[in-house]
């Protein structure tokens, strides 16, 4: 390590053994599978997770769903094709989507190619209300273009309105950082993300990550108080 902080300090990006993997190395001292944080009793923690995966429902349909994916398609799917075989193992026929206004052209394209899989889908966009930002107190200098009516993005509604229409499975297509919390936070169906936005790297925001030794350096310079 190249810290000194408590070992109570440590997760898992401080980690480079990976041994919850394929245990073929050994746990670090710190490590989360093993070492219990607190009054939490991780092996107590470890079991109900294990309880809830052995027990029938919609948990373990989708756990199950997830992991056969993986197993029988790992690198030969892509993520539009993992999602509607995963839809169709856990039996949801109407997909409902939650789409950016800036990705509606992508949103009809994946419509077309859900109905061509036998799916139903329906979709509400980021700017359905059509409320101002200012209705919420949002100042009128935070606006991208000033002067004219600018609807705020309604992740909330988008949720309820998905609610309403019954859907079984809510992909999110390009929301905002923070509408997507909201709209996940309000959707009742289980949510899986399609694409996620990153207007400055045409949404592929681990780019970032990549190039932070270089064209990113500034991700990585510690910001002064």
């Amino acid at each position: 390590m190249s810290d000194h902080r408590p070992k109570e300090e440590l997760s898992c990006a401080d980690c480079h053994q990976l041994n919850c993997y394929r245990r073929d190395k050994k746990f670090p001292e710190f490590c989360l599978s093993v070492v219990p944080r607190g009054e939490v009793d991780i092996d107590a923690e470890i079991e109900k997770a294990r309880a809830i995966y052995s027990q029938e429902g919609p948990d373990r349909s989708m756990a199950l769903a997830a992991a056969e994916i993986e197993g029988i398609y790992y690198g030969k799917l892509t993520r539009v094709e993992e999602i509607i075989a995963f839809a169709k193992r856990i039996g949801a026929k109407k997909i409902g989507i939650a789409t950016c206004i800036g990705l509606m052209e992508e949103t009809r394209v994946f419509t077309k190619v859900l109905a061509a899989k036998g799916l139903e889908s329906y979709s509400v966009i980021c700017k359905v209300g059509s409320l101002d930002k200012t209705e919420i107190g949002v100042p009128p200098e935070y606006k991208v273009q000033k002067g004219c009516h600018e609807a705020l993005c309604n992740p909330i509604l988008q949720a309820r309105l998905l609610n309403q229409a019954g859907t079984e499975l809510n992909v999110v297509v390009g929301l905002c950082v923070g509408h997507d919390s909201l709209f996940i936070k309000h959707s009742n169906a289980p949510v899986t993300t399609l694409i996620t936005k990153d207007r400055v790297l045409g949404h592929n925001p681990a780019a970032a990550l990549y190039t932070s030794g270089f064209y990113y350096k500034r991700l990585l310079q510690e910001e002064k108080e």
